[in-house]
């Protein structure tokens, strides 16, 4: 909440609260202004007439003038109603000051590669695009606050997403982001090097202490968005009476989330892929909710959370991720989807976007990434230029 003043009659002012206001509503994003107070200078009676006196209330006029323009200009860069960050100064903010805006879109890389591949990067671009007033943040483990990237072609992809307004790109810290939280305990007992499932295990553990401290929607680096969700607290189903932890979202301190934490420490179990992840969603809803097989494309509700039908972001499941790499005679509308999962653990890296297969992941970078898959087009060209001076 930031301090708004109201200049009143000469020789006094007013203060008042003021929260941010968007299409006559208020908004829960926090715009954090220094308090400025112009006092107006009570007028005297001069003997030189009332000629100063004048020029002093023009002075006076343009004064507020300024003041007032100074703060609709902060508020064009701070605040949920008119979200737009300036390139420059973006990159001064830290990982708490934009997370404390709020309703953040979260993406999280744990192994330690520093270019993200063209999948990520058609992931962020797209939640960028369609979430245009919110941060999104990809948090890398490999980013370091030490790190100097080079501004070459190795690292296009950086360049292509810091040009991106909302998009924020910060190290992954794990220490600092458990904090405060049941998972500390259980991350300085853990030895990462006698972990099976490392990369994916301190990944499902971040995402909980993620948006239980700052609220927002998580998404895995392989999701491609393509609507709003509408949903504030909601898991998504990936089958009847199953969720995932691909994707989801609540509002800070959110008692589910918490739950999740001290379950995730509870039963820990690095050894079974997904104990701490689609499982662990799955057996504490299952503890509070009477989950019954979905019909058709409704969602359900238990309490204060929505599990999402599988048609929202699983509508090709696991065990047919490979149709996003062929040609369809005729490409799915994805109606009652808000986003869509490309199961890339199930594709180990073996298929990729191909400019000019024409395939169904090939039409969703156009449509949703369309910067993503020029970088593409243009790496390809790169590519086979310098085979044909190589074969020449």
């Amino acid at each position: 909440m930031f301090q708004t003043v109201w200049v009143s009659s000469p020789g006094s002012w007013a203060l008042r609260d003021s929260e941010c206001h968007c299409g006559g509503k208020a908004t829960s994003w926090k715009c954090r202004l220094v308090r400025t107070i112009i006092q107006h200078p009570r007028l005297r009676h001069d003997p030189k007439g009332p000629g100063r006196a004048r020029m002093l209330k023009k002075i006076q006029i343009c004064l507020g003038f300024i003041f007032i323009s100074g703060i609709l200009y902060e508020m064009s860069l701070l605040s949920g109603c008119f979200f737009s960050y300036v390139p420059v100064s973006k990159h001064f903010l830290t990982p708490e000051q934009v997370l404390n805006l709020g309703r953040s879109i979260i993406f999280l890389e744990t192994t330690e590669r520093l270019e993200p591949p063209p999948l990520v990067s058609c992931s962020v671009e797209s939640a960028a695009r369609i979430y245009q007033d919110r941060p999104i943040i990809l948090f890398m483990k490999g980013l370091t606050n030490d790190t100097v990237l080079e501004t070459n072609s190795s690292y296009a992809a950086f360049s292509l997403l810091s040009s991106m307004k909302n998009v924020f790109i910060f190290p992954l810290q794990m220490e600092t982001i458990f904090q405060e939280t049941p998972l500390l305990q259980w991350y300085n007992q853990v030895v990462p090097e006698q972990e099976k499932n490392w990369v994916h295990v301190s990944s499902d553990a971040s995402r909980l202490a993620l948006i239980w401290k700052y609220g927002g929607i998580y998404m895995d680096t392989d999701v491609i968005s393509i609507r709003p969700i509408p949903e504030e607290s909601f898991l998504a189903a990936q089958k009847s009476q199953f969720s995932s932890n691909g994707i989801f979202g609540f509002p800070a301190h959110h008692k589910f989330i918490w739950d999740c934490m001290e379950n995730f420490v509870l039963k820990y179990n690095g050894n079974i892929w997904g104990n701490q992840g689609p499982y662990l969603m799955t057996r504490m809803l299952k503890a509070i909710c009477n989950l019954t097989d979905f019909k058709g494309t409704e969602d359900h509700t238990c309490q204060n959370i929505s599990f999402l039908n599988p048609q929202r972001f699983y509508p090709i499941p696991y065990p047919a991720w490979s149709r996003y790499y062929k040609v369809w005679n005729q490409s799915p509308s994805f109606n009652h989807s808000y986003a869509l999962h490309l199961w890339n653990f199930m594709n180990h890296n073996r298929k990729a976007v191909v400019a000019g297969s024409n395939t169904l992941a090939e039409k969703l970078y156009k449509a949703y990434c369309p910067t993503t898959y020029e970088d593409l087009i243009q790496n390809a060209k790169l590519r086979n230029m310098t085979h044909s001076e190589d074969a020449a």
